[in-house]
């Protein structure tokens, strides 16, 4: 969410932060403005009215006793009057917060003053390459290579579960873990990132905490509510079983940690890392990478989640972070080019964004294979997680960061493709041989 004292004090900087994302969206301000209004006046009016039901009601006993029926039936309209008040303001401002909150939480975070402005991707700019794209001649795609192979399956996998998933098998499916472990590796044991094995499935609450709720529902999986099980006596019992959805992307439990928390001094920055399944609709994706495993339903990834103090320490986790995912790719040896996003391309969460788009000789262009965010106190806001300064301070915001470290479906995707022999064969990249049980050929 965002800091409404911010926005009363300066509009404008809210307005034109929002207009660069997409134009127009500044105009959400006035809608702002006005809610909070209403709201304001509500509390205002239900305090006033309280006060004044409190007030009389002292003085209806000295009536009563006095002996003053007038003066009593004149009070006790009063307070009556007051209650009628204080029930229908509080309606008012239930209805404005609501109103209020809905607006707030679909907005999007504010862009950093670096980030290029843009509406998609051919406004993001070029940061750097790395490594040469091989010369392969005929280069195969990853899908072909691997059904000839007979370890990639999408035919099998869509009589289970619909378009959209894969089947891996043999030395594959072991690359495919090789990968991940790898990953893991560099991550845990040289850049002091901290593994976990986090739920897959999460509350409401936890995506409203990393934004992907409630604007982005229709990109999600969710679980549907059993009203009725079996009972011990062979009936059934009716339950109240909160909804559930399966994580997009392990950012969700892993930035959740810190929910409804107060860190205290010394002990950030906090690094994470998990390797855990994604599940993502990919709404509004139609006809896009429908043939391989570029956008599949149910992938992989290695995910990287950052808590630090304040921008300044974010913008330079930002970086290392972004170096922390390149390292994998540099050992691997796959041509990659880092890009800064704009701002109509990047994630709703984010400030500024990095991509990193890795070389498929397939499509004799990059693709993404990262994406590592900067997102200010926006997570931390919705999730109520803060930290002491110094010991008795005041809490403040955290900030958060997020990053792939990296997506291992598109790994794979990648050595295949990169490590292709005119046979069909795939050569196992050198780093990766030590966890495929020293395989130096998948044929």
């Amino acid at each position: 969410m965002f800091d409404l004292r911010a926005i009363r004090e300066n509009p404008e900087a809210f307005r034109k932060a929002w207009n660069r994302r997409k134009p127009g969206l500044g105009d959400a301000v006035d809608d702002i403005h006005r809610h909070d209004a209403a709201l304001r006046t509500a509390l205002t009016d239900k305090q006033e009215a309280e006060k004044l039901r409190n007030e009389t009601s002292k003085l209806i006993g000295k009536a009563k006793a006095s002996g003053d029926e007038a003066e009593f039936e004149r009070l006790r309209k009063v307070v009556a009057d007051a209650k009628e008040t204080i029930e229908a303001c509080a309606e008012q401002e239930e209805a404005a917060r609501a109103e209020l909150n809905e607006l707030l939480y679909g907005l999007p975070n504010l862009p950093l003053d670096d980030v290029p402005e843009g509406q998609d991707e051919e406004a993001n700019v070029e940061q750097h390459r790395w490594g040469e794209p091989k010369q392969i001649n005929g280069p195969k795609d990853h899908a072909d290579l691997g059904e000839a192979l007979g370890m990639m399956d999408f035919e099998t996998a869509a009589k289970m579960s619909g378009a959209r998933f894969v089947l891996l098998s043999g030395k594959l499916a072991r690359l495919e873990r090789a990968i991940a472990a790898f990953m893991l590796d560099i991550q845990t044991e040289e850049h002091g990132y901290t593994e976990c094995s986090p739920p897959l499935l999460v509350r409401d609450q936890a995506l409203v905490g990393t934004g992907q709720l409630p604007k982005f529902e229709e990109d999600l999986f969710k679980t549907q509510k059993a009203d009725e099980l079996p009972a011990k006596d062979g009936g059934t019992v009716k339950v109240s079983a909160p909804a559930h959805y399966l994580i997009p992307t392990a950012e969700v439990p892993l930035t959740n940690i810190v929910r409804e928390t107060i860190i205290e001094p010394g002990y950030l920055p906090r690094r994470f890392t998990a390797h855990t399944p994604c599940f993502r609709s990919e709404a509004g994706s139609a006809g896009r990478d429908t043939k391989g495993m570029i956008r599949l339903h149910q992938f992989n990834k290695v995910e990287l989640v950052s808590v630090v103090a304040n921008e300044e320490e974010g913008l330079k986790e930002l970086e290392r972070m972004t170096e922390c995912a390149e390292a994998v790719l540099k050992r691997l040896d796959l041509p990659f080019r880092r890009m800064l996003l704009c701002t109509g391309d990047m994630g709703a969460g984010a400030r500024k964004t990095y991509d990193l788009e890795v070389w498929l000789p397939s499509q004799n262009t990059y693709r993404e294979i990262s994406s590592c965010s900067y997102c200010g106190d926006f997570q931390a806001r919705r999730m109520d997680a803060r930290y002491r300064p110094e010991p008795g301070a005041k809490p403040e915001f955290v900030h958060t960061l997020n990053g792939s470290g990296l997506a291992v479906g598109r790994t794979l995707v990648a050595v295949i493709e990169n490590y292709q022999n005119e046979d069909g064969s795939i050569t196992v990249p050198e780093a990766l041989r030590p966890y495929m049980g020293g395989l130096e050929v998948i044929s």
